[in-house]
């Protein structure tokens, strides 16, 4: 049976710094309010597993790789820089073609059945991925990008440990669709450039003071924790979102999510969802004897955070009395006026959280919980996103990542997002997984299934007892999709 610790060896077989394959002329970009919180954060660890190609030997394909990433850089010069602090306290990427770190790694003993087969996701997993525990403070060093391709037995992993104080997600995988598709070489460019302007409300005059030591993350890094991946399919994503709306069939033919959430989902584009979600309601007026259905639509997402919400606090067996926190990370690009560009490179988020006490959480139905994740996601507008930004300019300060009272869930990531659009040649991805980086009891990131069609993937952390709890849980494990 193969080693399933972190400390499995994975053999370097090469590592090497990648830099443009040309100079950029990209000024020094600020760091703005949405940036500078993620200085304390890790790296961010996402990675694609792929089959192994039989057309290309490994050399070959790793050749390819680098020559790709030379390209792509060209288009993404901020991924080349490095941070710099300018003698007013300001946090700058200069865009100074330092170059980013490509490693080439051989784990041949290891399968692609050896990363998927297991129930709890094997702690080798994070031996794919370069800057383990590096903070992103520590770019004005480093380099803010590195890529390591690690090949397995009958697989390849292309793990992507990206800083964290430079882009968030969106513009994570907007920088590897691109880089896939030079990387296939398939003439014009399908991918949309990225966006580098610095004129919104999130650039500020408030500095955010470092201590003299330095960053560090704001939990531990140590601690015992349990990660799995699990998997709803539409059908079960479907039943769980008539259930919190309290309907016995689908509004939509198969529902909703195929016209409105399906559409926004296949085109990442939260605004696309929003715009045919009010169309729809506001031109079919549907009436049923005494029963009108509600313009407030529960989300299939927020339906299964709820879902997830009942099943932690019920394992952390919690008095009523006890208040818990749901944070979702929410993306600003399309909730500013006037709006950022959708691909706009940088952080545009913000967290935004739920509360509700233990005894409300469970004897009140999923509905009611979806609700407050709804009413809270639904507010978050211009002038929300607005007085978070004041408010952290009145105490510049670093974003409190953790489960600081045991309560606490934060998720992460997006099944919007297009993980599984990555084919550099030979394929598109079969499974995504993570790295070590930002994970505490009560992480939780999503993904969009494999299968597509509006699938949904939650990788879980944590603390092992949560995690045994949430796993003999009957209402969670209804709708979780087995893994045969």
């Amino acid at each position: 049976m193969p080693c399933q610790s972190s400390q499995c060896h994975v053999e370097i077989i090469e590592k090497t710094t990648i830099l443009p394959e040309k100079k950029s002329t990209l000024p020094n970009l600020k760091l703005s309010v949405s940036d500078l919180p993620m200085l304390s954060c890790h790296y961010i660890q996402k990675g694609n597993l792929f089959t192994k190609p039989s057309t290309i030997s490994i050399l070959d394909l790793v050749s390819k790789l680098k020559s790709a990433l030379a390209k792509t850089l060209v288009y993404f010069p901020p991924l080349g820089g490095r941070l710099v602090t300018d003698d007013k306290g300001y946090v700058y990427i200069t865009c100074n073609d330092a170059g980013v770190e490509f490693v080439h790694a051989n784990s041949t003993y290891l399968t692609v059945c050896d990363v998927l087969a297991h129930t709890h996701v094997p702690d080798f997993v994070k031996s794919f991925f370069t800057f383990d525990r590096m903070v992103s403070y520590a770019g004005h060093k480093n380099a803010l990008l590195g890529v390591q391709v690690t090949e397995l037995g009958d697989g390849v992993f292309i793990g992507f440990s990206v800083n964290h104080a430079v882009v968030d997600g969106t513009s994570l995988w907007n920088f590897i669709n691109m880089y896939s598709e030079i990387c296939r070489g398939e003439g014009i460019l399908s991918s949309q450039e990225a966006c580098f302007v610095r004129d919104s409300v999130l650039i500020s005059e408030a500095v955010l003071k470092v201590p003299e030591e330095g960053l560090k993350v704001s939990f531990d890094e140590h601690a015992p924790l349990s990660e799995r991946v699990f998997r709803f399919s539409r059908e079960s994503i479907l039943k769980l979102k008539n259930r919190t709306n309290n309907r016995k069939k689908s509004l939509y033919g198969d529902g909703e999510i195929n016209v409105v959430e399906l559409i926004g989902k296949e085109m990442n584009d939260e605004k696309v969802t929003e715009l045919l979600g009010n169309w729809l309601r506001n031109a079919v007026v549907l009436k049923k004897e005494n029963s009108q259905i509600s313009v407030s639509e529960i989300s299939s997402f927020q339906s299964l955070c709820a879902l997830l919400w009942r099943a932690v606090t019920r394992a952390r067996k919690f008095h009523d009395s006890k208040m818990t926190t749901f944070r979702m990370a929410v993306n600003c690009r399309h909730r500013l006026s006037p709006k950022l560009d959708k691909h706009y490179f940088g952080n545009a988020i913000q967290s935004i959280p739920t509360y509700a006490t233990a005894g409300d959480l469970l004897s009140r139905d999923l509905k009611w919980c979806a609700e407050q994740l709804n009413k809270n996601v639904l507010s978050h507008d211009d002038t929300m996103v607005g007085r978070f930004v004041k408010n952290w300019e009145n105490d510049p300060r670093c974003f409190p990542l953790g489960n600081f009272d045991g309560a606490m869930l934060t998720m992460g990531s997006s099944p919007r997002f297009p993980m599984f659009d990555n084919d550099f040649g030979w394929g598109k991805p079969i499974a995504i997984r993570s790295g070590r980086a930002n994970k505490f009891d009560g992480k939780i990131s999503a993904f969009p299934g494999r299968e597509g069609g509006g699938s949904v993937d939650l990788e879980v952390v944590l603390s092992p007892e949560t995690m045994a709890g949430i796993e003999s849980d009957p209402e969670f494990m209804e709708y979780v999709t087995s893994d045969c």
